[in-house]
């Protein structure tokens, strides 16, 4: 009876697939499209962090992506304002344009929508030198 306790047991942890923890990153890079001047510019942004490009302000709430082992996906919230003009060099009214996860993979998925840009996600990681108590022992 034992050895047959044993041989499920076996069974089991060879064939239950291992899964990997996803990888919470402190640093996202964002693509930046101006469709004025069809230019593209890479941001990295640090989370809690804000990126302003143009009228935008691009607050980086949260990163994730999941291991090299696994499908490649990553995901982040993002929110968008639009810093409207008031055609006279001040500023307008704000407006927030997107509140939400942007996916890598799918970036039309959720997207923002925006006349003059288009903001995208690329990657996440986890920059060590900046995680307080980090050693490299």
């Amino acid at each position: 009876m034992l050895g047959v306790v044993s041989l499920l047991g076996t069974f089991f942890l060879a064939v239950m697939p291992a899964h990997a923890q996803n990888i919470v990153g402190n640093v996202l890079v964002v693509r930046a499209l101006d469709k004025v001047n069809a230019r593209t510019r890479d941001f990295s942004v640090h989370v809690g962090e804000v990126l302003q490009y143009g009228s935008l302000d691009v607050y980086v709430r949260y990163c994730e992506k999941r291991p090299p082992e696994e499908i490649p996906e990553i995901y982040a919230f993002l929110e968008v304002i639009d810093r409207r003009l008031d055609g006279r060099g001040g500023e307008g009214a704000r407006e927030q344009l997107f509140s939400g996860w942007m996916f890598a993979s799918s970036p039309a998925l959720s997207s923002l929508e925006h006349s003059v840009y288009d903001v995208w996600v690329l990657d996440c990681y986890l920059r060590k030198d900046t995680v307080e108590g980090y050693n490299d022992k």
